[in-house]
């Protein structure tokens, strides 16, 4: 079995030495213009002339989450696209995610201000029955950062394109039960997939339908937000704030106005990073399972876009 590692802006030579400790029976190597075919492919935002050179490719895994812009390249309609289930990013994004919402809900941000300024201050406590947090998007990453959420009391709604059940929380699905989350919704949290149909979901429209004082908390991909129609609705007082992670030029522009709104958290894209040891030892158990005709998990569905 031959392997090969593709990646953009990130160095192939440690995933290619990790690769062919824990799979010593395969061929690995880095791709460079004109390498020879390969069976299966490790990679990250790879270039259309990789997948024309490699019409024998039989499986892509890609090392992050999303896929988007992995399928947005033209893939021949037989080759089988993984994503990682998880590889150790869900508890980093229930980390970050539970980190944001109770920074807002405690006013964290309030006290840095006075105690930069000298102030000794006491804020009245907020209830949590007036804090329901909506995770929109329960894949793997979702329901590890819904499960999270319950361990503070918060209440906890969540929405996704098909039906779920999960203990403890009220959970939507479909786009006409999208309204009524929102509006059961005072802390949002996004991380929907990005699809042609989820792209600017975070719009005026919709955000608005959050309850007044609403928070957002994108940690997906930042296309799925209209910046503008963000900043309108914090500076009209409907909503009080958000944390951002994604942004649709990264890295973050310099003259962006997301770094200078005092209500805007930004961090560079940190909540959830892959973690090459988890990685590695998921693809390769992966491949195994291929190579014994198993099913695996993780296998995008081109149509749905995750």
């Amino acid at each position: 079995m031959k392997l090969t590692v593709c990646f953009s802006g990130l160095s192939p030579d440690p995933w290619v030495q990790g690769l062919q400790q824990a799979f010593p029976q395969a061929i690995v190597s880095a791709w460079s213009p004109g390498a020879a075919q390969a069976d299966h492919a490790i990679v990250w935002a790879p270039p259309q002339q990789f997948i024309d050179e490699q019409p024998g490719l039989q499986t892509l895994f890609n090392i992050g989450a999303g896929v988007d812009a992995l399928l947005k390249l033209k893939l021949p309609t037989s080759l089988k696209v993984v994503r990682l289930d998880d590889a150790g990013m869900s508890v980093q994004m229930a980390e970050y995610v539970c980190h944001a919402v109770i920074r807002h809900f405690r006013e964290f941000d309030g006290y840095d201000a006075d105690t930069q300024a000298g102030k000794w201050s006491y804020r009245k406590p907020r209830s949590r029955a007036d804090f329901a947090v909506g995770v929109m998007g329960l894949g793997v990453l979702g329901e590890r950062v819904a499960k999270a959420l319950q361990v503070f009391e918060f209440p906890v709604n969540g929405y996704s394109r098909s039906p779920k059940d999960l203990p403890g929380v009220r959970c939507f699905s479909g786009a006409q039960s999208l309204p009524e989350f929102l509006q059961a919704t005072r802390v949002l949290v996004n991380l929907m997939p990005l699809t042609p149909e989820t792209e600017n979901i975070l719009n005026r429209a919709t955000l608005a339908q959050l309850q007044k004082g609403g928070y957002v908390i994108n940690v997906a991909r930042g296309k799925h937000l209209v910046d503008e129609d963000l900043i309108a609705l914090i500076d009209s007082g409907h909503l009080a704030g958000a944390t951002l992670d994604v942004f649709r030029t990264e890295p973050l522009p310099p003259d962006h106005s997301f770094w200078r709104h005092p209500k805007i958290t930004v961090t560079p894209h940190t909540s959830a990073r892959t973690l090459r040891e988890e990685s590695i030892a998921q693809i390769v158990g992966k491949m195994q399972a291929l190579q014994r005709g198993e099913p695996i998990r993780g296998v995008v569905d081109h149509q749905r876009g995750y």
